[in-house]
């Protein structure tokens, strides 16, 4: 009797993203910094504190937001 779970392929726990998609992500990325860093020093300014999401995080956020959207079929 063969052994069947021996003889599997081993995969990777993480699907790798295309080269296109980090091109994508990439450029999105650095397109939503200076709008996040304008929407950020309103957002301190309007609520007088430092305690919030920075500029590169919202930026991060915006294109990891958008860039699956692209994606999508």
């Amino acid at each position: 009797m063969t052994e069947v779970a021996s003889n599997t392929p081993k995969t990777r726990g993480q699907n790798r993203r295309s080269f296109e998609y980090i091109l994508y992500f990439s450029l999105i990325f650095v397109l939503a910094i200076p709008f996040a860093v304008v929407f950020w020093v309103l957002d301190v300014i309007r609520r007088q504190t430092l305690m919030l999401h920075g500029p590169l995080a919202r930026a991060w956020a915006e294109a990891d937001r958008v860039t699956p959207l692209i994606f999508s079929p």
